[in-house]
């Protein structure tokens, strides 16, 4: 008995030092910084209208989880979904559509859409659960030279454009608010980089995004459905930018935001990233990326 009692605590301490010794590839947490549980986050993000993950591009992990949320979601809302990204504009649209018709093969819509660079390890099997699961995948984002008019003459070079152009861009004129935090950080960093002015633009080109990306997921999202958007982590950080403008259009909208965080160590959350999300995936600043800037 008495031997099976020291294997017993040799063995739980062995346990112990393995603990000690994990590697964890990412760490949950919630706005306040406490740990969350994963099944919490697919029970929350399967009860809201609308999820946004907010993704850091060329982060392994953080695209790891935007296809395992999908999944778990899907199944937990019995499919009822949609899904969207800033990474197809809105001229898109109809590339994705035929693609995931099966209208047009995979060489093709590869060849004409404008996919990003990390396309295939990254994004590309968001795109083929669509298809796989027959579900529709919404290109939210304007057209970037839209973004470079705004970028280089305000909202008012949008004026000239003609219905079609302006048929992928959220309906003008838009709501813009140059004080909330995210926009007028955007002018600081940009002044305290030097370079002897600063473009008051700029902003302006992110807020259309912004504006572009909210209304294209209002205008799919149906009823009783789920839109999981998958977007750059300062597009919804902090409640702003999308988040901001769906409020804009309906205040009593349910929408879960998810961030990922870079850190050298992921025991605790860092101040500065709480409350930057509902959901804050941690990550190890050395993991792996998808590709290099």
């Amino acid at each position: 008995m008495k031997k099976l009692v020291r294997l017993s605590i040799v063995v739980f301490a062995l346990f112990l030092m393995s603990m000690k010794g994990d590697m964890p590839a990412y760490m949950l947490f919630k706005a306040d910084g406490d740990n969350a549980k994963y099944k919490n986050l697919v029970k929350d993000a399967a009860a809201a209208d609308v999820v946004l993950f907010g993704e850091l591009h060329n982060n392994s992990i953080s695209h790891w989880m935007e296809y395992q949320l999908t999944s778990d979601i899907y199944t937990a809302n019995d499919g009822n979904v949609v899904l969207g990204a800033e990474m197809f504009e809105a001229d898109n649209q109809l590339l994705l559509d035929e693609y995931l018709s099966g209208k047009i093969k995979e060489r093709n819509f590869e060849a004409e859409a404008k996919l990003w660079k990390n396309y295939k390890t990254d994004y590309k099997p968001l795109v083929d659960f669509a298809k796989e699961k027959d579900l529709p995948f919404i290109g939210t984002n304007i057209p970037r030279r839209y973004a470079s008019v705004v970028h280089g003459e305000g909202f008012e070079g949008l004026d000239g454009l003609d219905e079609t152009a302006k048929s992928y861009i959220a309906p003008l004129p838009i709501k813009y608010d140059p004080e909330l935090p995210g926009y007028k950080g955007m002018l600081e960093m940009m002044g305290d980089m030097g370079g002897g002015h600063t473009n008051d633009n700029l902003p302006k080109a992110q807020a259309i995004k912004d504006a572009t990306m909210a209304y294209f997921i209002l205008e799919n999202l149906k009823p009783g459905q789920t839109f999981i958007h998958y977007n750059g982590s300062y597009h919804s950080d902090n409640h702003e930018g999308i988040v901001w403008y769906l409020k804009q259009a309906n205040p009593d909208l349910n929408i879960i935001t998810v961030t990922s965080v870079e850190q050298d160590t992921i025991s605790s959350l860092n101040e500065d990233f709480k409350n930057t999300a509902d959901y804050i995936i941690c990550i190890p600043s050395s993991m792996t990326k998808t590709y290099s800037n």
